[in-house]
């Protein structure tokens, strides 16, 4: 008996340090990781293009956004019921082909609505990508060497953010927006090859639970709270939609919550919030999506719409944040397992409201190596942030609920970056016309379009200070006991990772 103990404890040790048997299966799910990432990235600077093609406003065209982050968010938390029923290798190939099948849908849309519906479509495919690729991943990496091997993993995976608005700008101005989308066909194919011949092969596990409560009401909070959010913003709190949106979806999500602490195999676990170190672990993770993901949307915007820059030169321009990004995301990684989160966040998120403060005085005529400076620390600050404080999150829950962390932690900051675009969308929409009213007659209108843009990076900045204040509390997360162990819950380091 001591000797297959040690047998196996010798093969766990020694199997995730054979860097030639993580490699093929980390190519498969990067492949199809990037096709995700990529996807989001090229839509940002489509955004003017897409408005113009379809005769509509910004407002309408940010919803092809929103929409798909909403239903990304409504099908990660079904990842755990799906792998548990029918198998990650199987559920992941299997959204790679209703990722590729929505992008061919939105390459064809003839209008604003049916984009919209086509994102939709493709969020819901794309959703369960991150979380079921990053699980196997854990899956294969050990614990001590987590954080390096995260942040290697960054690194391909930054090819997207950095060639996704240059692919995209280069696509829109020189062939057709519809390309931005078709581009996903080949990737996904090549994802599908490498997953069926390099994937792992996990077992089924003989019970699997679905919370029908939690797949009803929580996609009708979060899409009802986002569209209140956006009509408050660029109407009036006190508009119909604000108040419909807000009362419908602050309803739903009062009785999600009830339903959710009720369930003995809830959707989401929210009795992990009882972690006084996860809560402020995800806190701190809500405001950096806040910050980052709100505002990265409207740099395009301004480069664009103010400057008059082309789709592609745009993208170049955006170029020196993704690879700042990439210096700082393995950086990270590597201080995370030697000196924990809290130094990184704080001198993550600090560069970060820096640069969005100095984004906040942006002219007309602002000379474009203060705006790329100002990208590139954006881009440092969040490479030396996002993989620790996510890292964080997921070894501060306790250990009996791990396996139900992963949908939640995912979700939740898909929600929350519908939120911050749907708002600042909605709030940058109304200070503009703010502004524009306060000018004398015969002024330059752009001049009110660039108050508005200070404003949302302002905003922007102040959300990215209350991180850095929020960092100064994190802790290191106490050995998480067993007492209030669920029946049934099995630990399981492999899905500690949603995105």
């Amino acid at each position: 008996m001591t000797n297959t103990t040690n047998k196996g404890n010798s093969a766990a040790v020694e199997a995730p340090f054979s860097l030639k048997a993580i490699i093929p299966p980390l190519m498969a799910i990067i492949v199809g990781m990037i096709m995700v990432i990529l996807d989001s990235t090229a839509v940002n600077v489509a955004v003017p293009n897409l408005v113009q093609y379809f005769a509509t406003d910004l407002k309408t065209v940010q919803w092809a956004i929103t929409g798909y982050t909403l239903a990304l968010a409504a099908v990660i938390p079904l990842a755990g019921y799906m792998t548990d029923r029918f198998g990650s290798k199987q559920v992941f190939l299997t959204t790679i082909v209703m990722f590729v099948l929505g992008s061919v849908l939105c390459s064809v849309a003839q209008t604003s609505t049916q984009l919209v519906i086509f994102r939709v479509i493709q969020g819901l495919g794309g959703g369960m990508v991150a979380p079921i690729g990053m699980a196997m991943v854990f899956r294969l990496a050990p614990a001590e060497r987590r954080g390096s091997i995260m942040g290697m993993l960054g690194i391909p995976m930054l090819l997207a953010p950095a060639l996704g608005p240059i692919l995209s700008g280069w696509l829109v101005e020189y062939v057709s927006w519809h390309w931005i989308f078709l581009i996903n066909l080949p990737i996904g194919i090549v994802g599908i090859i490498l997953g069926v011949k390099y994937l792992p092969v996990t077992e089924k596990k003989g019970k699997a639970h679905l919370d029908i409560f939690g797949i009803i009401l929580a996609p009708l909070a979060f899409s009802m709270l986002a569209y209140g959010v956006n009509q408050g913003g660029g109407e009036s709190w006190t508009s119909t939609g604000a108040l419909v949106g807000l009362s419908v979806g602050g309803v739903a999500l009062v009785l999600f919550v009830i339903a959710e602490l009720m369930q003995k195999h809830p959707l989401l676990e929210l009795r992990v919030f009882r972690s006084s170190d996860f809560t402020r672990g995800i806190i701190l993770s809500w405001v950096t999506q806040a910050a980052l993901f709100g505002s990265m949307l409207f740099v395009p915007l301004y480069l664009q719409q103010i400057r008059n820059y082309t789709p592609l030169e745009t993208g170049l321009i955006l170029l020196p944040q993704a690879l700042a990004s990439g210096i700082g995301m393995p950086v990270g990684g590597r201080l995370f397992d030697k000196i924990g989160a809290r130094p990184l966040l704080f001198v993550g998120l600090s560069v970060i409201s820096t640069a969005l403060f100095l984004l906040s005085g942006v002219t007309v005529d602002t000379s474009l190596p203060v705006i790329m400076g100002c990208l590139a620390m954006m881009g440092l600050g969040m490479g030396l942030s996002m993989m620790p404080v996510n890292t964080h999150v997921l070894n501060s829950a306790p250990r009996e609920w791990v396996g139900r962390v992963t949908p939640l932690t995912a979700a939740a900051q898909q929600v929350v970056v519908s939120f911050a675009v749907a708002g600042m969308t909605g709030y940058l929409t109304s200070q503009i016309t703010v502004h524009m009213g306060e000018m004398a007659a015969g002024s330059n209108p752009l001049v009110a379009a660039v108050q508005g843009f200070n404003d949302v990076f302002f905003l922007s900045a102040c959300i990215a200070l209350a991180g850095v204040v929020i960092s100064l509390i994190l802790r290191k997360p106490k050995t998480a006991g067993s007492a209030g162990t669920p029946e049934g819950q099995q630990a399981d380091a492999a899905v500690m990772m949603g995105h």
